[in-house]
């Protein structure tokens, strides 16, 4: 198979999934990957997203110096930390509910396979589960905000 994965390819892969009454299928090839779910979503996004920069503002100190930044990026936890990201494109759900008590919250400890959240996506709830034991350090987004594919969701220090 090449390096790029063309539409014809996705189309015999929906095929497959319909034949066999397969409920969800997933690929990575040199750098790509997909996931299909029946009656639900497909996710084509590059395997390794680059990691977003950032570049602050700079103003002038008025007196004809250099100028200095305005704005820093925010503050990430210190230490061996993993971060949980999120797999697709999607509205961000803490609790599996309105009115249900969040999955976790920050200081808590957290297991493997734990569900952390729900990220919403075409009218899918995905549960994303945390890939370590640890403890949440940090939580990204909040609650009913949509997310990136790969965009940071949790910080969380492994073991802890």
């Amino acid at each position: 198979m090449s390096s790029k994965i063309d539409l014809e390819e996705i189309n015999k892969i929906i095929k497959l999934l319909e034949e066999r009454n397969l409920a969800e299928f997933e690929l990575e090839v040199e750098g790509f990957k997909i996931k299909i779910s029946r009656n639900a979503q497909v996710v084509y996004a590059p395997a390794n997203p680059p990691a977003p920069s950032f570049q602050p503002p700079a103003r002038s100190d008025g007196n004809g110096g250099m100028p200095h930044p305005i704005a820093t990026p925010p503050a990430e936890p210190k230490g061996d930390v993993h971060y949980v990201t999120s797999p697709i494109v999607g509205t961000f759900y803490r609790a599996p509910s309105p009115s249900s008590p969040p999955f976790v919250d920050v200081d808590e400890p957290v297991k493997k396979q734990q569900t952390l959240c729900i990220v919403e996506a075409m009218k899918l709830m995905n549960e994303i589960e945390c890939d370590v034991d640890g403890v949440v350090k940090e939580i990204f987004v909040e609650n009913g905000k949509p997310v990136e594919y790969g965009q940071k969701l949790f910080a969380i220090v492994p073991g802890a």
